[in-house]
């Protein structure tokens, strides 16, 4: 092991020290659902189970069965949670909860908190978490004291398996396909990560070195020729230590699959009398997917006809755009997924063990052509473009250890005590980020060659590694009381969360010696490009600079976060009319963030980054008091009415509060951290009516109302050729709509069909203080990634004899803005999509179980418009899945 990779250690270690463990985190007690099998009508049998557990919830609450979700087709947490209402899902990762961005929702795994593997977002990305670990998720949208105070849009709590009380065991398989996929780019990846000789040598030449640094470091003779022959041999001998046999390959993809395997029991144990149970699942899949993308800053003046049907393609290119880049991205997405449970169960008392064990790879290649008619470089005007090959492998893991216990004294007054203590460590590593730019000549729109100029980045690499470790301890204890007409349950808990986070990148450019030079002038060979980079070529053309920046400019971070938290609450049943709940919460909060051009650190580094103005300038301390309250009047079995009200905090993310750059993956803008950043607090207010009928049929209207105070926005500055983004807090903001949902049998019309869905509107204005807005267009406006409409409805059948049911499923969102306009520009809408999904489930006896599921019937693509022109877009495709499941 390398001194440099021990001192990172150290880093991480005593980042962990900075912040004093003690305390452990609240787990909201689980509610296990058995799942409810019924011949006439499968889906609307597991309906009525999660109904019941909303209806009995005292605080508004949503719940989405494994059924359910298996009824959609979705294969993940966040395709799945699209279909609750008010949630949208972005980038196929995050959920907007009631038009509030990500940072606004929080999610927990059987009511612990765990970190997120995501390189740029504390919030964790729910398409980590595939549907076959997934009992039902809960997303509760009023706050309650026992929630954790970081409480915007909502919360999701993602209840895993629950041990079987009998055997259980089954397989399944499935082939996937999708529309786009014919033909994609792939390439033989190399995985190795950053080579040891440049971990080596960063501390020695960090910043932008030359030749002479080498000398001055090596203590080589300067001015000798000898010496700049030598140094010269040390940087070409670091250069090709580089990944570099990265060629494209165009190839027919392989079908998308995908394989799981579960088994279950429990058995009585004679010893205590108790019973001894264990669940074991583990999964794999192979998905690939192609598509065609476009991206475009528009012109700061576009002419009037940029939008309209009389402007050509050309006209388009060369006046309403500053810059435009076509690509086409080829991704593979391997996922590995394992869960085991054991438990032991004796009269009211339990606990269980429970491992999860996620790892996410993702490999993206992708040819981008860009050309910037603001600069007269374009293929039509100069026939000349960019082009730009590049190779993005990541790596996501997240393993979980979490021990949960459930006890009732019956004979201490029904006292009921749950715990959980949770251990968890997410880590994401990009083993490979490179990307090569030439420059394309054409004659007369036809290809002719490549070259590559003397200009600094021919070839850029950059290695990143982030580990995320947290702890997540506490209970709760409740006491039930009856007097004559009131049912009274008194609930106190603990939480506590201790968290840490090391972030580093080490990145380097290739760069030209020479004015220019022709890599490429055979268009068959144009895929293969980047094969250039030869031992020859490298010491006849090239050297390595090393990309670290010095201080005061970081790009690494080490962060730890500590939340002491605890809480009071009530819930009284009045002549089983009214029902009022409620109670105070008080956490604690402090967080240290500190940044640093490099943590692979020289003994002297570690003395001067851990100084102490550093610590005490990177440190936020917070505490306070967050209330809640829910009424609740219950018409019988008939309807309830509902109305709640909370005080809760969002706070900034790990990354935005220190002072280093990024990539932005959902808007591709280079991202700058903030130190500034101050919290933002919410007054959320709901008011509920449910209408529940004897037949299992439901209906829901509900109104909610937001008002923000410091609300976290993004603020733009714009070269016309790019963007880069910072944070910033907004004065004031407010959110607010009405809610209708539902669960209808059809059949009156038809026997068998039924139909479910839900509809929100809703709007939103936040206001940001021209001082701090940079060159914000609109100070005033929506929030970011607010959709005033979403639509989810869902028409369905179940056979009578039980052998067949199917889905007709159709989701979308109003336009929402994913980047706020600039400089005159207006702010870019990502456009609604409208997706119409299909399932089809045959069952051809109680063990078997066949499955066709269509996605995106429609073909729609994806949109992002600015101006009322095309900034970015991306096809879909259609998706066809063909499965087949047995249960043993």
């Amino acid at each position: 092991m390398s001194n440099q990779y021990k001192l990172k250690k150290v880093a991480y270690s005593v980042g962990l020290g900075l912040l004093v463990s003690a305390g452990s985190t609240f787990a909201q007690e689980s509610q296990v659902m058995e799942e409810v099998v019924a011949t006439g009508s499968r889906l609307q049998g597991t309906a009525a189970a999660v109904i019941e557990e909303r209806k009995n919830q005292a605080f508004v609450a949503d719940i989405l069965g494994s059924e359910q979700i298996s009824r959609t087709g979705d294969s993940d947490a966040a395709s799945a949670l699209r279909r609750v209402t008010g949630l949208t899902l972005v980038d196929g990762k995050f959920i907007y909860v009631r038009g509030l961005g990500q940072r606004y929702s929080s999610a927990r795994l059987n009511g612990a908190s765990i970190p997120s593997p995501d390189l740029t977002r504390n919030v964790i990305p729910l398409d980590i978490f595939p549907a076959n670990v997934i009992e039902s998720l809960s997303v509760q949208k009023a706050y309650s004291p026992n929630m954790p105070a970081a409480f915007g849009g909502g919360n999701v709590d993602i209840r895993t398996k629950a041990i079987p009380t009998e055997f259980v065991a089954g397989i399944q398989v499935a082939v996937e396909g999708n529309t786009n996929n014919s033909d994609g780019y792939t390439y033989n990846r190399d995985e190795n990560g950053i080579p040891q000789a440049l971990t080596d040598a960063i501390p020695q030449y960090r910043g932008n070195f030359g030749l002479a640094s080498i000398i001055s470091q090596d203590n080589l003779v300067s001015g000798d020729t000898t010496a700049a022959d030598q140094a010269s041999a040390v940087n070409k001998t670091l250069a090709k230590s580089l990944p570099r046999n990265l060629a494209l390959k165009d190839e027919s993809l392989d079908p998308n699959y995908s394989a799981q395997a579960f088994i279950g029991n429990s058995f009585d144990e004679e010893y205590f009398g108790g019973q001894i149970g264990f669940l074991a699942s583990l999964a794999y899949d192979n998905k690939w997917t192609y598509s065609d993308r476009s991206n475009a800053v528009t012109s700061a003046t576009p002419v009037d006809n940029c939008s309209t049907e009389l402007a050509t393609a050309d006209d388009i290119l060369n006046t309403c755009y500053d810059t435009y880049a076509e690509s086409e991205m080829t991704t593979e997405e391997e996922r590995v997924n394992g869960l085991f449970s054991v438990g032991y169960k004796l009269d009211t008392h339990s606990i269980s063990y429970t491992k999860i064990y996620i790892e996410d790879n993702e490999d993206e290649s992708e040819i981008s052509i860009f050309q910037n008619p603001s600069q007269n470089i374009s293929i039509a005007a100069d026939n000349e473009a960019d082009r730009t090959h590049s190779f993005v492998y990541e790596e996501r893991t997240l393993d979980v250890d979490q021990f949960r216990g459930q006890h009732t004294f019956l004979d201490y007054m029904g006292v009921g005590v749950d715990w959980q203590y949770t251990e968890s460590r997410a880590e994401t590593e990009n083993p490979l980020n490179v990307q090569y730019e030439f420059t394309d000549t054409f004659d007369n729109g036809t290809y002719t060659g490549s070259l590559i100029d003397g200009a600094q980045g021919r070839a850029n690499y950059q290695f990143v590694d982030m580990e995320d470790n947290m702890k997540s301890w506490g209970g709760n204890v409740t006491l039930p009381l009856t007097f004559k007409n009131l049912e009274v349950e008194l609930k106190g808990g603990w939480d506590f969360i201790d968290r840490a986070r090391i972030y580093t990148t080490s990145s380097f450019f290739l760069d030209n010696n020479r004015s220019t030079t022709l890599v490429n002038d055979d268009i068959s060979n144009v895929l293969s490009i980047t094969n250039y980079l030869t031992d020859e070529f490298i010491d006849d053309n090239m050297l390595i600079s090393f990309n670290e920046p010095i201080a005061p400019e970081a790009d690494d971070y080490l962060a730890a976060q500590k939340i002491d938290a605890g809480y009071a609450a009530f819930d009284v049943f009045y002549k089983g009319i009214w029902r009022i709940s409620g109670g105070l919460r008080y956490e604690a909060f402090k967080q240290v963030s500190l940044s640093s051009s490099s943590l692979i650190f020289t003994e002297e580094d570690l003395n001067n980054f851990y100084s102490e103005d550093d610590i005490l300038n990177g440190t936020v301390n917070d505490d306070d008091f967050y209330p809640a309250l829910s009424l609740t009047y219950i018409g019988g079995d008939d309807y309830q009415l509902r109305f709640g009200y909370g005080e809760t905090v969002v706070r900034p993310d790990l990354r935005e509060v220190v002072p280093v750059a990024y990539d932005d993956p959902l808007t591709d803008i280079r991202t700058f951290g903030n130190a500034t950043l101050s919290s933002t607090t919410l007054k959320n207010y709901d008011l509920r009516y449910e209408l529940y009928f004897d037949d299992g049929d439901n209906l829901a209207f509900s109104a909610f109302y937001k008002d923000i105070t410091n609300p976290i926005e993004t603020t733009l500055s714009v070269g016309d050729a790019s963007y880069t983004a910072n944070f910033t807090n907004g004065d004031t903001g407010e959110v607010y709509g009405v809610e209708a949902e539902w669960l209808y049998d059809l059949s009156w019309v038809s026997d068998g069909f039924f139909t479910s869905g839900n509809i929100t509107l809703s709007d939103s204005e936040v206001v940001v203080d021209a001082a701090s807005a940079g060159n914000l267009t609109n100070t005033e406006k929506r929030m970011t990634g607010h959709s005033q409409y979403v639509v989810n409805m869902q028409l369905s059948y179940d056979s009578a004899n039980g052998n067949h049911s199917g889905s007709l499923v159709y989701n979308v969102f109003g336009e929402r803005i994913i980047a706020s306009g600039i400089n005159g520009r207006e702010d870019a809408y990502e456009q609604p999509f409208n997706s119409l999904d299909a399932t089809y489930s045959y069952f051809p006896d109680f063990n078997t179980t066949v499955k066709l599921t269509l996605k995106n019937l429609l073909g729609e693509d994806q949109e992002v418009t600015q101006d009322g022109i095309d900034v970015r877009t991306r096809s879909i495709g259609t998706t066809v899945k063909l499965s087949y499941r047995y249960d043993f």
